[in-house]
């Protein structure tokens, strides 16, 4: 734990069992850094899919996925890493320097993270080049598009009071 300020945002882990979604809010030490981010997720007991939505600063968000292997991460402005340590950290494990101009924007990490949940690459690639679009808003359209939109919606709604 460090002693700054808490970082603006939110975090969701999404499980999914039994053919049922369920999401929960991640505690916002999530938000500042990558270890305690996996570290929550590891911490969930499931047969089925466990991964983390984060949505930091209403900037970029974060897609991650623990498994037996490691972690899949998906950050989605790669430039993020120059004003946010769980960018930096993000892009440190996928071995990525981070990109020297800030105005670059372009995700870093893979794209079928979610592939074998119903969102394709392409799907995802398209949904984080909305960059119009608030963090919020793309993690929205991520949880359409898979299915969980209303246990995410309820989610959001209690952590966004």
């Amino acid at each position: 734990m460090s002693d700054q300020e808490p970082v603006p945002g939110f975090g969701v882990a999404v499980v999914r069992e039994d053919g049922k979604w369920r999401c929960d809010p991640m505690d916002s030490s999530a938000l500042g850094e990558l270890d305690a981010a996996v570290g929550e997720l590891r911490k969930i007991r499931s047969t089925g899919a466990v991964f983390g939505l984060l949505a930091i600063d209403d900037e970029f968000f974060l897609l991650l996925r623990p498994g037996p292997g490691g972690v899949s991460l998906l950050l989605s402005d790669a430039a993020a890493a120059l004003d946010y340590d769980i960018a930096a950290d993000a892009l440190e494990a996928l071995r990525v320097d981070p990109p020297e101009d800030e105005d670059e924007v372009w995700p870093e990490g893979s794209l079928d993270i979610l592939a074998d949940l119903g969102l394709p690459a392409p799907e995802l690639q398209v949904i984080v080049d909305e960059i119009d679009l608030y963090p919020d808003e793309q993690l929205s359209m991520i949880a359409q598009r898979i299915g969980f939109d209303a246990e995410f919606s309820k989610v959001l709604d209690a952590v966004l009071k």
